[in-house]
């Protein structure tokens, strides 16, 4: 491996624990992935689902940043429709300014929700079409340029936090290369434009004050374990989970009935969200990421793991590391 590695935790609450618990299986592998030379942890935000807990993505942030000395972190991403600019501003701003140069700030422009909580959240429908415009209102706030006169970011008036756009689509990768920020491709569950969008950001990337070329940071599920088996026992329980988080509407299925879903025409969804899958042994899981790198044109990965334990989350990625060198960003 010859690109940086770093980690998208989801902030699993594993079956039979609490939201507390998901926070202190993110610090204990925030503080081993730090110790294994990772680059950066990010976390997204979700809202109105019972087995994620990183809604309020910023206080997770702080919270981990407080208990860590140099892994960078951030949010991959912010949702930031949901939000105004000047807010996240304040609260990135805030981040910075306690922990300077680790903070990152990845925003999307999805609900991060369905379309009720969409209105739970106060969320205009249309909101999302101003996000071009809004991702500029905030950088002119983090940058000190504001973009409204008489209205400053404080904290967050010229701390430079680095923007990353996310995307799944070409809508990201143009906006992105259009304002000269690094770019991350959520390929881990929607891999379908992949190719196409990075090739669609390297062409048109214009250079700005933060970002002289581009930068693909892309997505990738892992699974590493002793065993090949092991490692697709794990994987296979995954995508039944991921069956009843779709489906199951307040229902747990059995894993007989799990596996007839994803053999139906919408149970192939979810297996082709998870496409990009790096699955097996060590050597197994290095061989797959060196060539997904490339299929990517990736400058980074980010990868993410659904294991059914925190001591398996943290055994996978102990065990990436050793047949990995793990490169700063």
């Amino acid at each position: 491996m010859t690109v940086p590695l770093s980690i998208l935790d989801l902030a699993i609450i594993d079956e039979g624990e609490t939201a507390r618990d998901s926070f202190a299986s993110s610090l204990a592998l925030a503080q081993h992935a730090e110790k294994l030379g990772y680059t950066r942890i990010w976390y997204a935000e979700h809202h109105n689902m019972p087995t994620i807990a990183s809604s309020a993505t910023s206080v997770l942030v702080g919270y981990i940043a407080a208990h860590t000395e140099n892994i960078r972190l951030g949010a991959g991403g912010v949702m930031l429709p949901n939000h105004a600019p000047l807010t996240i501003a304040e609260q990135f701003g805030t981040l910075e300014t306690l922990f300077p140069g680790r903070i990152d700030l990845g925003l999307g422009r999805a609900p991060g929700s369905d379309q009720k909580t969409m209105r739970a959240l106060r969320r205009d429908p249309m909101s999302s079409d101003s996000f071009p415009q809004d991702v500029q209102e905030l950088q002119g706030y983090l940058t000190g340029n504001t973009l409204i006169p008489g209205i400053d970011a404080t904290p967050g008036k010229g701390t430079n936090v680095p923007l990353y756009i996310l995307g799944s689509s070409l809508f990201g990768a143009k906006l992105a290369a259009a304002l000269g920020l690094p770019y991350s491709f959520a390929s881990h569950f929607a891999p379908q434009a992949l190719q196409d969008a990075v090739a669609i950001y390297r062409r048109d990337f214009r250079p700005s004050e933060q970002l002289a070329e581009p930068y693909v940071i892309a997505g990738v599920n892992v699974i590493a374990a002793d065993t090949s088996e092991e490692a697709q026992q794990m994987f296979t329980d995954g995508q039944r989970r991921r069956v009843t988080q779709l489906f199951g509407r307040d229902r747990t299925f059995t894993p007989e009935e799990a596996d007839m879903i994803l053999e139906s025409p919408g149970g192939q969804q979810v297996k082709q969200m998870g496409r990009y899958s790096a699955v097996g042994t060590p050597a197994e899981v290095r061989d797959y990421l060196d060539w997904f790198s490339t299929h990517a044109d990736a400058d980074e990965l980010i990868v993410a793991t659904q294991t059914p334990t925190l001591e398996s989350r943290l055994h996978s990625f102990e065990l990436l590391a050793s047949v990995t060198e793990l490169v700063r960003a």
